[in-house]
């Protein structure tokens, strides 16, 4: 069951209830169009890229980047440099943009939902272990790159 407490699989549960919302729930509401499939597929390839450079980096330094373990290394470089959470950042992403393609109005209110939901069950804990783990290079870590942007 440890699977199901992973980011894709509440991003997928957010974007499902969101295509929900849209597809039985709509009310007439509307963004309008071509402009928000534009900005809908900016947003997730956006969030797939961030994604795709976090990756890099826990490959390039050989440590985990499964959520609930301990990494082996400190990465500070790359995208890391400019934010603590990018891997979180691009789901949040893909979810702005999944929202906006569905054209599910009313499941806006879902994007705060859903950070919260990663910073409390991810995030948090995740801080906890590398500021026990690497301490003084955490705290200046923590210092220099902001947690989402």
């Amino acid at each position: 069951m440890k699977w199901l407490d992973m980011p894709p699989v509440w991003l997928i549960g957010f974007a499902l209830l969101a295509w929900l919302q849209a597809r039985f729930y709509a009310l007439g509401l509307t963004f309008g169009g071509v402009w928000a499939d534009f900005a809908g597929g900016l947003l997730i390839g956006g969030g797939f890229v961030l994604m795709l450079l976090a990756l890099s980096e826990f490959r390039r330094h050989r440590t985990t980047m499964i959520p609930h373990r301990t990494p082996a290394v400190l990465i500070q470089s790359g995208i890391f440099s400019r934010t603590r959470n990018p891997v979180y950042l691009g789901d949040v992403l893909i979810l702005t943009g999944l929202i906006l393609r569905f054209d599910a109005v009313l499941s806006l209110p879902l994007i705060p939902v859903f950070v919260w939901v990663l910073e409390r069950r991810f995030i948090l804990p995740e801080e906890d272990r590398m500021r026990r783990t690497f301490r003084m290079d955490w705290a200046r870590y923590e210092r220099k790159a902001r947690r989402w942007v």
